[in-house]
């Protein structure tokens, strides 16, 4: 009865080569797959900046229509986030979060006033590398 009983049974556990190629093919898929999913990434982090970009712009007009006036240099997109000391009459805010002046890579937005790029002012992130310059990822993002 003993060797009826252990034909029946079934195997219940993988052998050492099954796993073996079990995680040789996750292994080859990861390769294909995440280098792909990391250059969307950086990808999808530009297309972010440009839009947030565009918003901070709006209401850096907004900002102006209401107080008469840009923002300093020195008082930056905070401005748009807490009422300055000198237009805290005319001042409608906040007009954006203080998370909304933060880029996709942790770093505050640079405001300048006057601008170098734009007749105004410019609203820029220096992208992945926190560097002026550089390509895909890295490159700045400005008005």
């Amino acid at each position: 009865m003993w060797h009826g009983q252990r034909k029946g049974r079934r195997r219940s556990a993988f052998t050492l080569i099954e796993l073996l190629v079990a995680v040789t093919i996750l292994g080859i898929l990861a390769m294909l797959i995440v280098p792909r999913v990391i250059g969307r990434i950086g990808g999808a982090r530009q297309a972010v900046a440009v839009g947030n970009i565009h918003t901070l712009e709006a209401k850096v007009l907004e900002f102006q229509i209401d107080c008469g006036r840009f923002p300093t240099g020195q008082e930056g997109l905070r401005a748009l986030v807490y009422p300055p000391a000198d237009v805290q009459d005319k001042w409608k805010g906040p007009y954006v979060k203080d998370k909304d002046i933060i880029d996709p890579w942790g770093e505050e937005y640079i405001f300048r006033y006057p601008g170098r790029k734009n007749a105004d002012f410019d609203i820029l992130t220096l992208g992945a590398d926190k560097q002026e310059g550089g390509e895909s990822e890295n490159a700045d993002v400005i008005n």
